[in-house]
């Protein structure tokens, strides 16, 4: 769930034309408590979605959809 939820946030700022999220940032947008424990849990999938080829990290510790993927279940 929190990588479609990762999907979504980084795909709606795509389309509104708006830059990469950080992890804390996503947490706030998600409703969640801003602790580590969170941060590190949305950090954590944010960089297995990169290894996966579904984000970019452009700067350390900021997330955006790679070139080519439209959002959940968009693929390529």
């Amino acid at each position: 769930m929190d990588y479609q939820r990762i999907l979504k946030a980084l795909a709606d700022r795509a389309r509104l034309g708006q830059g990469p999220l950080t992890c804390q940032e996503m947490a706030a947008l998600f409703g969640m408590d801003v602790v580590p424990a969170r941060v590190e849990a949305l950090r954590s999938k944010a960089k297995r979605l990169v290894a996966r080829g579904w984000l970019a990290e452009p700067a350390p510790g900021r997330f955006t959809l790679a070139r080519g993927v439209s959002g959940p279940g968009g693929g390529s």
